[in-house]
């Protein structure tokens, strides 16, 4: 793993694609575990356009049947959070009556989380949960519970594997951390 250049920053290798892959078969055993025996169809909800990658790969992995919906929601710009979450594609399906599974890239201040949530709540899902690739608990203080996390990281800006800077990036299979 090199370094790379996205416009005007540089980023250096963080995190491999096989402790990636690893945390998604934590992450799959987990959901397994759990909706196995579950005798409803779970509907899966990735978040738009950072979860894509996360999300195959987690379905991939899955021994349960279920059904895929997303949705696009934004809140950062450049490298930090806006803090105010903005839909920007609402829900691709129907969720009344369902058990959901939240599938996103990373959780940090939970904003997005914390939004999604409700909204979901509000379209008559019957229970939602959280399931996250990535989580930077230093700034994570919301109450909504993150039920499924793959892995936890410092609170440092992140590309690749989904995640971008100013949507370059996302199609790097490793995770690259901001060279500063």
């Amino acid at each position: 793993m090199e370094k790379i250049t996205l416009s005007d920053k540089t980023f250096k290798p963080y995190i491999p694609y096989g402790d990636i892959a690893a945390a998604i078969d934590k992450v799959a055993d987990r959901l397994n575990a759990d909706y196995a025996r579950c005798g409803e169809i779970p509907v899966l909800v990735c978040v738009l356009n950072g979860a894509i990658l996360f999300c195959a790969e987690l379905m991939k992995r899955l021994d349960f049947d279920c059904e895929l919906v997303s949705m696009k929601l934004s809140s950062y710009e450049g490298t930090s959070s806006t803090g105010i979450v903005r839909e920007v594609m609402g829900l691709s399906g129907s969720v009344e009556g369902r058990r959901v599974i939240i599938v996103e890239d990373i959780v940090d201040t939970g904003t997005t989380i914390v939004s999604m949530t409700e909204t979901l709540k509000e379209k008559g899902a019957k229970d939602v949960r959280v399931c996250t690739l990535l989580l930077k608990p230093e700034v994570y203080k919301k109450q909504v519970p993150l039920d499924y996390v793959g892995m936890e990281i410092p609170n440092r800006f992140i590309v690749g594997f989904g995640l971008d800077y100013n949507e370059l990036g996302r199609n790097y299979k490793d995770i690259y951390v901001i060279d500063q």
